[in-house]
């Protein structure tokens, strides 16, 4: 059973520690309206409800259901990446993997749940078992399970804590019950390196670095998150494309020689 508008906009007001009197002034309602809204004495026009979702950062599936919830039709289109309507996007980001080789690079949904990837990151999956390649694939998972990459992880610690403390964050921000889930499956892997509760990087690092086992050398990367500026569809604004730079001259060295 679908739960009223008001209700799951008070828990989104909530969630985002916003007053209701903040909230009314930013999205230029009356507080009393406003109110009326969040118990269920007034119904929202389509207009408001978008308008809140906007204010109160709510992600697009979700303001979708916020519409649903309202008696509205859903406002966001939700494309396959295959679609032809989505032909710019997927170009786009095909043309970014390839452009990122012989670099690691990943697209993945809201769920962590690998949508593409380039030849770069042959050198992450050396020796990860078969089985978490098997689709639909996690990269979360495949990261910290133990027959994934973590044995080949040297900071396996530190990097666990820094995707843990992302997942958590990703959690209090959308309320996924999905991610939830995920946050707690990889908590229960196993890790025999010290995990900290706060990342701190060494002295050396202006970031937490991945550093993997390959070859016989060790290898460091640096992380970076690319999303699209301005999305109106579900699937494009749920998508993140995972980049890796080499953190220091020696890793840059051996990608260089194709090693």
């Amino acid at each position: 059973m679908r739960r009223p508008v008001g209700e799951l906009l008070r828990q989104w007001r909530d969630r985002r520690r916003i007053s209701q009197l903040d909230l009314a002034l930013t999205a230029s309602v009356s507080a009393r309206h406003l109110s009326f809204v969040e118990t269920g004495r007034a119904k929202p026009s389509r207009d408001l409800v978008l308008r809140l979702g906007e204010h109160l950062d709510v992600p697009l599936r979700e303001r979708n259901g916020l519409l649903l919830a309202a008696g509205y039709a859903p406002a966001y289109p939700e494309n396959a990446l295959t679609d032809p309507a989505m032909a710019a996007a997927r170009d786009a980001v095909r043309t970014l993997l390839a452009a990122h080789e012989p670099l690691p690079a990943v697209v993945v949904d809201r769920g962590w749940n690998l949508v593409d990837r380039n030849a770069g990151t042959d050198l992450l999956l050396d020796g990860v078992a078969a089985e978490l390649l098997e689709p639909p694939v996690n990269v979360l998972r495949l990261t910290l399970h133990p027959g994934g990459m973590a044995p080949r992880i040297a900071n396996l610690g530190q990097w666990r804590a820094h995707l843990l403390g992302r997942l958590r964050r990703e959690v209090a921000a959308s309320a996924d019950g999905e991610l939830a889930e995920l946050l707690t499956e990889l908590r229960g892997y196993p890790c025999a390196d010290e995990v900290p509760d706060v990342e701190v990087p060494d002295p050396s690092h202006i970031l937490v670095p991945l550093r993997i086992r390959h070859g016989g050398a060790e290898l460091a990367f640096l992380g970076t998150v690319a999303t699209f500026g301005t999305p109106l569809d579900v699937t494009l604004a749920e998508l993140s494309i995972e980049s890796f730079f080499p953190a220091d001259a020696a890793t840059a060295a051996v990608l260089r020689r194709g090693s």
